[in-house]
């Protein structure tokens, strides 16, 4: 249950035309204490709870771990969130064997576009795309924990 990602700023919508999936998430925080996250996300129809730990020195690798939850229950624990709700349109797009989830968001957090990518390893190779900028990696500016109490707009 080790997530190892990275993640980047994206230098325009050029990602839009290379997509292959399109889902609306919205998402909040039961908890956003640094050494653990709780989220609770509805992507598409489909509700998830998540709980996250506190990142490893390089900010690529923590643990994850995830369930999917009905969408009623989704809608009502999002009511119990801390202040602060995101929403983003996430894009999946294909790049050799790996997939870039293209975060672009809304509201409060309008203009910030994120890119992440899932590895097997924190030096795993892959493909950069013309239109990924830089990388923002272990950054918890942007992590969306704290996207939700001090929003890109406010920056």
């Amino acid at each position: 249950m080790q997530e190892i990602e990275r993640k980047f700023l994206v230098t325009s919508e050029a990602f839009k035309n290379e997509a292959h999936k399109r889902t609306l998430i919205v998402q909040g925080f039961l908890n956003t204490n640094p050494e653990r996250t709780v989220r609770i996300r509805i992507q598409g129809n489909d509700g998830f709870i998540t709980v996250k730990g506190k990142s490893n020195a390089s900010g690529i690798s923590r643990f994850e771990w995830e369930k999917q939850i009905s969408l009623a229950e989704a809608e009502d624990l999002l009511h119990l969130c801390e202040p602060g709700i995101i929403e983003k349109t996430r894009y999946e797009i294909s790049a050799d064997n790996h997939t870039f989830e293209v975060d672009d968001f809304m509201g409060e957090n309008e203009g910030l576009i994120v890119a992440e990518i899932e590895l097997a390893s924190e030096n795993e190779p892959f493909s950069k795309p013309e239109w990924l900028g830089k990388e923002v990696t272990g950054n918890v500016k942007y992590y969306n924990s704290n996207l939700s109490k001090n929003p890109f707009k406010r920056w």
